[in-house]
């Protein structure tokens, strides 16, 4: 018997929501509400360097304005350090993690894979030591419902990886899985640029023995000078006084065919369209859209 949908959209409070932001939250919200499921929305604070005051709420906000209605309580990451302890501890002690004090200029010469050097040293427990996960010599693939099956060989390609950095904050790939997993999502819907770190976080599905969820990673934004729409490049922030319009062009950046008499509609019925015509296969098979391109 197949589970109830549960999707999630899970931003990082570093700063206010852009297109390409709204573009990724319309995207798992359609894909939700079109399967008759809940959407939950999950604060990403882990690193209480990168956010910025008031914006939580402002990201609410933004989403409340374009009729991006949740389910349920929302999560804060910073509220569930004690779940990524316990599990890294877990780990600790079965071997199947271990203490990393390698300097990142060390770690730099080695190139993208880690080679390994703390493995067997069985450091101590210390606050500033890193905590890496061990992984297996065998290929990991993952199938997106959109992008090409992706395969990886972590041990080759990567290596040991973080799953606590040295100054104590716990990783996206631990904190992302424990949080999918005790929220029971059986979808994830996201950007692109996430794709190639999904394979880590099937390594850690398969050792916690669960299920991964089904993935769905739709093609980012990009600007003309090539980088993609994000907060710390300063993308604009969504208008909410523009919301039907920039919905609108959000429905028409992931491929959804709606009709240009639609365009102005109030937000409600412009959501209601997309929930009934969600069509993710029409996305093109890209990890990457030049925003110029898009409808203006």
């Amino acid at each position: 018997m197949t589970s109830p949908y549960i999707g999630r959209f899970a931003p990082t409070p570093s700063g206010l929501l852009h297109f390409g932001s709204l573009v990724a939250a319309l995207a798992s919200y359609l894909d939700a509400r079109h399967a008759n499921g809940r959407w939950l929305i999950r604060i990403e604070d882990l690193d209480q360097t990168r956010s910025q005051p008031d914006a939580e709420a402002q990201i609410l906000r933004a989403l409340e304005d374009f009729g991006l209605e949740h389910d349920g309580q929302i999560v804060r990451q910073s509220e569930r350090l004690e779940l990524y302890r316990a599990q890294t501890e877990k780990w600790l002690s079965a071997g199947l993690a271990y203490y990393c004090d390698c300097p990142r200029k060390t770690l730099l010469q080695h190139g993208p894979g880690y080679p390994g050097t703390c493995a067997a040293r069985q450091l101590p427990a210390a606050a500033d030591h890193a905590v890496r996960v061990r992984v297996s010599d065998a290929p990991i693939t993952c199938i997106d419902r959109l992008q090409p099956a992706l395969t990886q060989n972590l041990a080759n390609e990567l290596g040991d990886f973080i799953i606590r950095r040295r100054d104590g904050v716990y990783a996206y790939q631990l904190a992302v899985v424990l949080d999918d997993i005790d929220q029971g999502i059986t979808d994830v819907v996201r950007g692109a640029d996430l794709l190639d770190s999904t394979p880590r976080q099937m390594w850690l599905y398969q050792l916690l023995g669960h299920t991964p969820p089904r993935y769905l990673h739709v093609p980012l934004i990009m600007r003309p000078d090539g980088e993609k729409l994000s907060k710390r490049l300063g993308s604009a922030a969504l208008q909410s006084a523009r919301a039907p319009e920039t919905l609108w062009r959000a429905l028409r950046a992931l491929a959804q065919p709606i009709p240009e008499e639609l365009r102005g509609a109030p937000v409600t019925e412009l959501l209601q369209w997309g929930i009934t015509h969600w069509q993710p296969e029409r996305m093109p098979v890209t990890e990457r859209i030049l925003e110029a391109n898009l409808p203006s």
